[in-house]
């Protein structure tokens, strides 16, 4: 007979949190599989299909018949592109060296965090933020500390709230902007202080810029515009449309270089190959054309979306500027958003994300939506949300 520990699940999955949603979505796949019509508010996944010459791109290599690895830190072209990119956003010179394609964000993350963080060592977050990102601390071992954060700041952390969270075993923070679940964005002198402060601390800056792109108010900027001695984390998924491919970047420290592509090299071996040549038509003229009409899209769905929920009752103290996501406060219909969601979908077949997936502050209060979809899904999501609190 076999030791029951024998089959035992490793003990660093105990601080592992599910994705709560994905319960949520399961179910309401569960109830299209009955004919139910669900109207998804739930996932953030862009509801337009890649690009056209994205798509034409990785097919024509595909077709080729050589679908093979390409070097560990990614295609040389595809990086000099991001480099350009860059120069022409942001007007920041990024060498190549120090740029490293990704398979998404997420495996940017793991090299980022697994190059600069010890077991023990702190990370502050903001609270609410994306779930993820506390769980790949969790996976080094790293110690995770939620600073909420609130209107006054756009629900961004700031130099002063760092100021007051940074402790002997802080190694750094992670901020995410545009943010998800907010969609707000942090101020771009506000940035320069925290990276300052962060600079004089001698910890490190892990920057999510997954939805840079993705604004509809002026003011974004890259850490890269205030230091060269920060992570920044972007991809393929969210702006250029991409999800489905797994094609992310991680632009490193110099002092990073060499760690980050024997990390590379152990865990991923190289992204994709077809994603990244598909990529290398994401930053062509037609392509960014297409994007900004999408971004205009984006930006009459937000004024949309985020009219009505105020129409309806909900509070949402500051208006987001970027991502696809409104974080609204349901305290008026109810304290428990993990109820209140459940509720709705069964009820009236409408999926949203409550607040529990983005950490303890408040989170019984929130619900997240996503305006991913067209806008006669949203229309008739709002149908369906006015019925719901109109009959509870």
């Amino acid at each position: 007979m076999l030791n029951e520990d024998f089959m035992q699940v490793a003990s660093r999955m105990e601080a592992i949190t599910p994705f709560y949603v994905m319960e949520l979505l399961a179910r309401a796949k569960q109830l299209e599989a009955q004919g139910r019509n669900i109207v998804h508010m739930e996932i953030g996944e862009p509801d337009f299909a890649t690009p056209k010459p994205i798509v034409d791109a990785g097919i024509a290599y595909i077709k080729a018949g050589h679908v093979k690895y390409t070097p560990a830190a990614g295609l040389p072209e595809l990086r000099q592109k991001i480099a350009d990119y860059y120069w022409q956003q942001y007007q920041v010179k990024v060498p190549i060296q120090r740029i490293f394609i990704t398979p998404g964000a997420s495996g940017a993350f793991l090299l980022a965090l697994g190059v600069s963080i010890n077991p023990g060592d702190e990370v502050l977050l903001a609270d609410p933020c994306y779930p993820c990102n506390q769980n790949f601390m969790h996976l080094f071992a790293a110690k995770v500390k939620h600073v909420p954060v609130y209107a006054d700041t756009a629900y961004q952390l700031s130099a002063e709230l760092l100021q007051q969270h940074w402790q002997e075993h802080t190694r750094g923070t992670m901020i995410a902007s545009p943010s998800n679940p907010t969609g707000t964005i942090i101020d771009a002198a506000e940035l320069e202080k925290c990276i300052n402060y962060i600079n004089a601390q001698e910890g490190l800056l892990f920057s999510d810029e997954i939805y840079h792109g993705l604004e509809y108010e002026p003011g974004t900027a890259s850490a890269l515009e205030f230091s060269d001695q920060v992570f920044v984390i972007n991809s393929f998924s969210k702006y250029f449309g991409m999800t489905g491919w797994r094609a992310g970047w991680l632009i490193v420290p110099e002092d990073y270089i060499q760690a980050t592509e024997k990390l590379a090299q152990n865990i991923f071996i190289s992204t994709s190959s077809h994603s990244q040549y598909a990529a290398l038509a994401a930053f062509d003229p037609q392509t960014l054309e297409e994007l900004e009409m999408r971004r205009q899209d984006f930006a009459l769905k937000r004024d949309y979306l985020y009219a009505q929920l105020l129409r309806l009752g909900f509070k949402i103290p500051v208006k987001p500027a970027g991502a696809f996501y409104i974080y609204a406060d349901c305290s008026k219909f109810s304290g428990d958003s993990q109820l209140f969601a459940q509720q709705l979908l069964e009820t009236e077949g409408l999926a949203v994300t409550p607040g529990k997936d983005f950490g303890y502050n408040e989170s019984d209060k929130y619900l997240r939506f996503a305006y991913t979809g067209t806008m006669a899904s949203l229309a008739e999501a709002m149908v369906r949300l006015e019925r719901f609190i109109t009959h509870q």
